[in-house]
């Protein structure tokens, strides 16, 4: 019995998935056995985080706005300006070192929630960019698979084709052959 194509791309497939690593080896057997590859990493990503990630990332993505940067500009300018402009009260004369030292507590506590944020932020990155490499490595698997039916397709359409070719051929000679008796 003849090995069909279908068999032959099978066997093809099963020596490319030995290739590959065991995560793109799984990615290749959950596309044969049709099962989805996208999905949401973005709410994945944000049903694992704990309550203090939410807070960090919340704390960054406040600090990072320009309504957080105006209010604050707002502040130092009217502490300054209630500073300078204080005849008797000064309560942080120039130069401003209980303002120096509320800007440090500050940053001190800013910086590493920000990095945080950050870190989250390019693990979740990575997440979507492992999807994303899933995603494009199925498509091609699809696209093989269109490559081969098509390829089935022309083969079929040519042996009917021939097939067709060969039965014209015949009535031919038959009517040459009938011409020549009469």
């Amino acid at each position: 019995m003849p090995i069909t194509r279908t068999e032959t791309a099978r066997k093809f497939l099963a020596k490319e998935i030995e290739k590959l690593s065991d995560e793109e080896g799984a990615i290749v057997r959950r596309f044969i056995n049709r099962a989805s590859t996208a999905r949401n990493v973005a709410r994945e990503f944000e049903e694992q985080l704990t309550l203090g990630q939410r807070v960090a990332d919340r704390v960054a993505e406040t600090m990072g706005s320009w309504t957080f940067i105006i209010i604050q500009s707002t502040i130092l300018l009217a502490w300054i300006l209630l500073n300078v402009a204080a005849y008797m009260n000064h309560w942080d004369p120039y130069p401003f070192i209980l303002l120096n030292l509320g800007l440090s507590f500050q940053a001190a506590y800013a910086a590493p929630i920000i990095m945080m944020s950050q870190n989250r932020q390019a693990d979740k990155d990575r997440m979507q960019t492992k999807n994303d490499y899933e995603v494009d490595l199925k498509a091609e698997m699809e696209i093989m698979q269109l490559h081969e039916k098509f390829n089935e397709l022309r083969d079929s359409y040519w042996t009917d084709l021939v097939r067709m070719q060969q039965q014209q051929i015949e009535m031919l000679e038959r009517l040459i052959a009938e011409s020549c008796k009469h």
